[in-house]
């Protein structure tokens, strides 16, 4: 299986940078000006959606309601606000080295986010040389995370098959979504959750950490 490998499809949040905690911060701080008390560990069940899509489940779970177009973009720019105020999230140990080493071994590099920040793409390119043709972010979608459909469009653009794709995920959704769209995934928890979490989403492989998923990965590649 592994001969077959050409293509890495990495998340962003909580796999290449230590952003949780920062999209953590700010979903508890939006949502509690609309009266709802996020706790810190929807933050992390609920990574890979749209920032819409999460606006709308926090609204009929917690206040019971469809959320109206004026209220999700009320939460939603308050977000964005806070997250500009936040301290730049650091690049997750082992990342750098891990997608260098990946890509000398002629295997391509794809990000396939929920984010519509349009930093991301100057940023994932400084970075990790991930250029905007092998990016799938929250505004290429119709359907995010846990639907395969962020998935899908990143083998349409890498031009493989999903036998010789690998996704590396840090959520539940985001497991669900690589998985529905049939493509073996690596998950690592770098978060607050339970490991059993993302391997009962379907992982295939679970690490505890980044620096861990370097060292094994780059064994195999």
């Amino acid at each position: 299986m592994l001969n077959k490998i050409k293509a890495f499809f990495f998340d962003m949040d909580g796999v290449l940078y230590d952003s949780m905690p920062n999209h953590e911060y700010t979903w508890i701080k939006s949502f509690k000006t609309v009266g709802i008390d996020f706790p810190s560990e929807e933050a992390y069940l609920n990574e890979g959606r749209t920032g819409f899509s999460t606006i709308r489940y926090a609204y009929k779970k917690y206040l019971g309601r469809e959320a109206s177009i004026d209220e999700q973009h009320l939460v939603y720019n308050r977000k964005t606000a806070l997250i500009k105020d936040c301290p730049k999230a650091k690049i997750l140990p082992g990342m750098q080295d891990l997608i260098n080493q990946l890509r000398n071994s002629g295997i391509d590099i794809y990000v396939v986010t929920g984010s519509k920040q349009p930093i991301l793409i100057d940023k994932l390119l400084n970075d990790f040389g991930v250029p905007k043709s092998n990016i799938v972010s929250g505004n290429d979608v119709k359907q995010g995370k846990p639907h395969p459909e962020p998935y899908l469009i990143a083998l349409e653009k890498s031009g493989f098959k999903k036998e010789e794709c690998i996704v590396v995920e840090n959520a539940p959704l985001g497991v669900e979504s690589a998985k529905a769209a049939g493509i073996y995934s690596i998950a690592v928890n770098t978060g607050k959750l339970n490991g059993q979490v993302l391997l009962d989403a379907g992982a295939d492989e679970l690490f505890e950490s980044t620096v861990e998923l370097m060292q094994v990965t780059s064994d195999k590649f």
